[in-house]
Order: C-alpha cells, then structure tokens, then sequence
C-alpha cells in the first residue's frame, strides 16, 4: 500500500489527485487531526507525531508513505530518512512534498526568485531553501509565514472580506520582493489559490502541491520499481483518523470532494 500522512485534513487535497491520477492502487490516509496543528509546535514534538504516524502506517503494510504535510516534511523527513528507515524498515521509502515543489517552481520561475508561503514551522525551518541550493545555487528564496490561512481556510470563509485584506498583508514583501513563482507550502493553500493568484499577480507562476504531486509519484515509482512492485493494485483505500467529530465530517467533504467513512486509530503508542 501506499501510505498518505498529514496534521490533520489538509493533505486530503493531495490524496484526491493521486486517486485522480493512479486509482490502480492501494491507499491509506491518516490523518492526526487529534493532534493538530503540527505548525506551532517544537521540532522535537513534530518529530516524535510524525514518526509514531510513519511507524503505523508501515505496520499495516505500506511499503510507501508520503508525508502530505510541509510541517513534517520540513522538520521530520530528513531525520526520518537517516535516522529511523535504515534501522526499523531500510526496504521501505519515505517522501515529502518540498523537493517536488521546489523542483516545478525552478522549472516555472522566470527571474530566478521563488516566494514560499507556509506556517511558522515550515518557514522556520529553512527546508525549502536548503532543498533550493541542491538544485540551483543562484535562485533566491523568499518566505513568508502565515498563521491566520489554515484556521480561516477551515472554518470555511473562503469567500470572507477578512481573507482579502489578511492575503495583501502576507503578500506584500514578496511582491516587492518580485517573486517569479510562489510555492504554496501549505496543503491548506490550495483551496484558495485562485484568491492568493489574484493578490500575487497574473505573472507569477503558482506551485499548489495537489497540482504536482500524482505526476512525481509516478515518475519516482517508474524511477524505483523494487519498490513499485510490492505495491497491490486492488483500488483499495482505507481512511484513517486519530479523532471523530461532526466539524470533521464537513471538513473532509470541503478537502476531499465527498464524505467518506473514517477509522478511529490510536498511534499514540
């Protein structure tokens, strides 16, 4: 199977384009939304949810997790990859969201400047600057983090006055910055990227993760076929949550298109 993990419900974005784009296979969600936001946290903590949520994933099977979230992308994957994988699953794989979207806003950027938009930890963390500087040192990384889009973005004001001005305030600096491409390195983000090109301007190339990353799956698994082949093909998808609630039923139908049956799951172990 192949594993999808995020804080909470944002990463569902991510998890409808993939059953878009490769239905063939197995799928677990799971989504730690009994502990989010992971944003505001120590590393240490991001840490420590993030590998308990990966540990689980591999315990029912999953030969591939994805972590569909840029907070435990940024502060965990690196960790994970050293330090956890060769010693507890070393057959297995662990990706991130970051270094897909870094490499599509260096194919899209016209000026050799990148904004980045993304919680606090994320944008803390330096992650997308240092992925950045792997692939062209000459580009320029410009960030901004933004606290106030998920909580608005779930309590479903799309359309609020408030988001407007709250967008043109996290914006600013990086349209004088004059950013060629802008990551949204949020899955949140994607809900409102219509919005956010529109205060961005027309000219500035927007990198929505849900956007990109069915098409670098695919190619990571033709590129890796020891690990492609122990994926089963029978289109069966398990939705995973640490907790239940009616607010969660309705987020799930604005993320993921449709309301869909949760199991309740302790990773807390």
């Amino acid at each position: 199977m192949i594993g999808v993990f995020d804080s909470g419900l944002g990463g569902l974005t991510i998890f409808k384009g993939l059953l878009k784009e490769l239905p063939d296979y197995n799928y677990i969600y799971l989504g730690d939304n009994a502990r989010v936001p992971y944003g505001g946290r120590s590393d240490e903590i991001i840490y420590r949810y993030t590998k308990q949520a990966v540990d689980f994933l591999f315990s029912q099977g999953c030969q591939l997790v994805i972590l569909a979230c840029n907070t435990a992308t940024s502060v965990a994957l690196r960790r994970l990859q050293r330090e956890y994988l060769p010693l507890t699953y070393p057959q297995r794989r662990i990706l991130g969201v970051i270094r897909p979207a870094v490499e599509v806003a260096v194919e899209l950027s016209f000026n050799n400047r990148i904004g980045v938009i993304g919680t606090d930890a994320t944008v803390n963390s330096g992650a997308f600057e240092r992925e950045l500087k792997k692939i062209r040192s000459n580009f320029k990384v410009f960030q901004q983090a933004c606290p106030l889009l998920v909580p608005i973005i779930e309590a479903g004001e799309l359309k609020w006055r408030g988001l407007d001005l709250i967008l043109d305030k996290y914006l600013a600096s990086l349209k004088r910055k004059d950013v060629g491409a802008l990551i949204l390195g949020c899955t949140h983000y994607g809900l409102i990227k219509d919005k956010i090109q529109q205060h961005i301007g027309k000219k500035v190339r927007i990198i929505s993760e849900e956007e990109i990353l069915p098409a670098k799956l695919q190619d990571y698994l033709w590129r890796h076929p020891e690990i492609e082949k122990k994926i089963p093909r029978d289109r069966k998808i398990r939705y995973l949550a640490t907790s239940y609630s009616q607010r969660f039923t309705e987020l799930t139908s604005l993320f993921l298109g449709k309301k869909v049956e949760f199991e309740v799951v302790d990773i807390d172990k």
